[in-house]
């Protein structure tokens, strides 16, 4: 038992998927593909997304599914932006900094979350978008659930006065620092550059503007014994920080995706398998709008509400 890697999720299956224009002005890992049209990405980001959910099912995590058929919602299948789950049955809703963004919030998802988990309270910081204050969840923010810490990289999308506000209601230190990649430009989303699992860390250090701060970041995540892995520029691009650790009944895994994985050297794949197993999806349309497998998950740290075995139907991917 881990409580860092959860053993259920909530995916979203996107229909209409496509980078998202109004984000790509801070964002500096979306690209484009001049190759395709809008539908075929779109088409392409389904199969993806299907994919995912099948692998993690296959590998013993309970995925819960949900679709978007919305047209104006480029970025839903990035959930973790918009809402967070955690132990003792709270939940907690962000501020978003896009507002195209902010209708991804839906109320079919949380009403599943109170019926198959035991949600006592639903903390709502979503108000704080009226005076310009953003915290655009697990994607801003990378908490570490065994040492109460939240590591933010300064952005638009991360708020020093929402931050504060996050962790003064959750329990959490906040942590936060200035980052930037190679070229100088700021980091958009805190979990492109770390991955906190429960024996080792992902991060990229160098990244982290101040040499006082690296250090005392590195510190502290190495505080419960686990082990750093130190992450280049060019692995942060391809993001083999965005990874998330689940825990299914096998034990274990990391979840990245195939670029991430093929960027990894064979001393960083060891320090990860003495604890995980890899599982690693192909997913390179999703790619395109600036987030990778982690950004795709949010993970589900409540407990499961007991279920009649009459009322269990089973899961498919229609």
């Amino acid at each position: 038992m881990s409580v860092q890697s959860p053993s259920a999720v909530v995916l979203i299956r996107p229909h209409h998927f496509g980078p998202n224009p109004a984000t790509a002005v801070d964002n500096a890992f979306q690209s484009i593909d001049p190759t395709r049209d809008a539908a075929a990405i779109a088409r392409d980001a389904y199969v993806e997304s299907t994919r995912l959910a099948e692998a993690l099912e296959g590998a013993g995590i309970q995925v819960h599914l949900f679709e978007d058929t919305e047209s104006v919602r480029p970025d839903s299948v990035f959930p973790n932006n918009w809402f967070s789950t955690h132990p003792g049955g709270r939940v907690a809703v962000f501020p978003m900094y896009s507002p195209n963004r902010r209708t991804e919030r839906r109320a079919d998802i949380i009403e599943l979350l109170k019926e198959r988990f035991r949600v006592q309270d639903i903390i709502d910081f979503s108000g704080l978008e009226q005076d310009g204050l953003f915290l655009e969840g697990t994607g801003a923010m990378v908490l570490d659930h065994t040492n109460r810490v939240a590591y933010a990289a300064a952005s638009h999308r991360a708020d020093p006065l929402a931050l504060e506000r996050f962790c003064a209601t959750f329990g959490y230190e906040p942590m936060m620092f200035a980052a930037s990649d190679g070229r100088g430009i700021p980091i958009y989303h805190t979990n492109v550059m770390m991955c906190i699992a429960t024996d080792f860390a992902l991060v990229g250090l160098s990244l982290i503007v101040d040499q006082r701060r690296r250090q005392e970041v590195a510190d502290r995540l190495a505080e419960p014994g686990r082990e750093l892995i130190d992450l280049s520029d060019e692995q942060v691009a391809d993001f083999a920080g965005n990874a998330i650790e689940l825990r299914s009944s096998d034990g274990r895994i990391l979840v990245m995706s195939t670029r991430a994985e093929s960027s990894l050297s064979g001393a960083q794949r060891a320090v990860i398998e003495r604890s995980c197993r890899i599982l690693a999806v192909e997913i390179p349309t999703i790619e395109l709008a600036g987030g990778s497998v982690r950004c795709m998950i949010a993970g589900i740290h409540l407990d499961r509400r007991p279920v009649a075995p009459a009322t269990v139907a089973a899961h498919t991917f229609a």
